[in-house]
């Protein structure tokens, strides 16, 4: 049967070296266990007929892969086990065909970041701490061949002449890799998870926001504001960004731009645009300004930009004052003022000489709403703010909160607190009032706002990673107390 598709070399001529029956050492016995299975996977692959892989469909492939697997791993010395037989199959179908030693994390949903340290150290992040692992690789060149594999499926590339890169994996999982000679403790990966996406429901479930929040949230997209999500990094803001995407009408053009595609939006008439690094050469590189110049050509009524960080800032916000009202971003920052302050440092990277007021006046008038996130410890994410630019009072920023999020203190080692709103009724009231959305003044009025209780019965599939989960939890049973 594999003569179809496997070339007759036959079996190892001999025994594959496997380690030592008195060695249990833990440590010992992952590494040792990874070098073995390297030497089987090698051996699969120098059996395999490359020229004759597209005879069959993937399922098959997969099915006659596995049965050699099985094959190779009986001609091991009898010094493992059968269930250490049968992960050693499992595992090199993962070498083939996934991602290696981590495809057991990508396949667990509680997982929402893996830090790669080298082939020796990996670590997880896991209801919002980190946390070590006991899997390794069986050297620098098994870890690199991962990367490079990653790399591959998004037409990018990593080595010494190119030592990091930016990619993502099918389930739209962000990955970014550094190597030699930049990394020193040999090549470095980090996965930031996207399982399964969260809804506008869900961020009220798990205490991300009131239910208050969310309804000027989704009036504004709804009546076309613009608004800048701001936070530090794994507060959330991509998370958001797809959420509030879902209110946009479906009868719009939408163009979004990103540099490692990673939104979802629902809409039927999408068109999606990623930035291109250079070549070899160094030519060819496409950056986010040339797509966001290039999208004002294509007659789209929004623009989203994943991630706004560089001169593409005085485009977008051109953008949203001639006729692209209702445009998203995102923006690293820790402060409401800190990212007005970030943009106005990316706008004079773009090459103009403008005076200070005249690049705050052009952000007054674009952006509308600004809504800060944060992590706080424990892991729970957090709307901190919500707030509206009035424009400039002299030379600085009038900016109004209209919902904060107050921390009151850490019960269990997770921080807590209240939602309040203001008493500020927004200026914008007026535009979402146009738009045709009622909503009413007492929305605004001064007090605690409630947070809707965790259902008694939570399920995974519901949340994005187990971080969201388990703020869920802990809402729950607070309400409870």
């Amino acid at each position: 049967m594999f003569d179809a598709i496997f070339s007759r070399r036959g079996m190892p001529s001999k025994p594959l070296n496997s380690r030592p029956a008195d060695d249990r050492d833990g440590e010992s016995f992952a590494l040792r266990f990874q070098k073995l299975k390297a030497q089987i996977h090698s051996q699969l692959v120098e059996m395999i007929d490359i020229s004759k892989l597209s005879h069959w469909k993937p399922d098959r492939l997969k099915r006659e892969v596995r049965t050699l697997a099985s094959r190779l791993v009986q001609a091991v010395p009898e010094t493992l086990n059968q269930l250490e037989r049968e992960r050693l199959v499992e595992e090199i179908m993962h070498e083939v065909f996934g991602l290696g030693p981590l495809e057991v994390l990508m396949n667990d949903p509680t997982i929402s970041d893996i830090l790669v340290n080298g082939p020796r150290t990996v670590y997880i992040e896991r209801f919002g701490r980190l946390e070590p692992t006991n899997i390794v690789f069986a050297d620098d060149a098994h870890l690199m061949q991962i990367i490079q594999r990653i790399s591959a499926r998004v037409g990018r590339r990593v080595d010494e002449m190119s030592p990091m890169v930016d990619a993502r994996l099918p389930d739209g999982s962000r990955v970014n890799a550094i190597v030699p000679p930049l990394s020193l403790e040999g090549p470095v990966l980090s996965i930031r998870r996207f399982g399964i996406r969260l809804t506008a429901e869900d961020l009220l479930v798990n205490g991300t926001m009131p239910k208050d929040v969310l309804r000027l949230l989704q009036a504004a997209v709804e009546a076309r504001l613009s608004m800048l999500i701001s936070g530090g990094t794994g507060s959330g803001k991509t998370t958001l960004l797809n959420v509030l995407s879902r209110f946009i009408p479906h009868d719009e053009r939408l163009v979004t731009i990103e540099d490692s595609a990673e939104l979802q939006l629902q809409q039927p008439h999408v068109v999606k645009l990623e930035t291109r690094p250079a070549n070899l050469e160094g030519v060819g590189e496409v950056r986010q300004r040339d797509l966001v110049r290039n999208s004002l050509r294509m007659r789209p009524d929004r623009i989203i930009i994943g991630e706004v960080r560089g001169p593409e800032a005085l485009d977008m916000l051109q953008a949203m004052n001639t006729g692209h009202e209702g445009s998203l971003t995102t923006i690293h920052a820790n402060d409401t003022r800190d990212a007005l302050s970030r943009l106005e440092t990316m706008v004079t990277m773009a090459g103009f000489e403008m005076p200070v007021t005249v690049i705050r006046q052009y952000i007054a008038s674009a952006i509308t709403l600004v809504i800060q996130l944060a992590r706080l410890k424990g892991g729970p994410r957090k709307v901190m703010r919500v707030s509206e630019i009035l424009g400039l009072k002299g030379k600085k920023y009038v900016v109004k909160d209209i919902f904060r999020f107050e921390q009151l203190g850490v019960r269990d080692g997770v921080a807590v607190g209240e939602f309040r709103a203001t008493g500020y009724v927004p200026r914008c009231l007026t535009r979402i009032r146009m738009a045709g959305i009622d909503l009413p003044d007492d929305l605004f009025a001064q007090r605690v706002l409630s947070v809707e209780e965790a259902p008694s019965t939570l399920s995974l599939s519901s949340w994005d990673s187990i971080d969201e989960m388990e703020s869920s939890l802990t809402q729950a049973s607070s309400a409870e107390s």
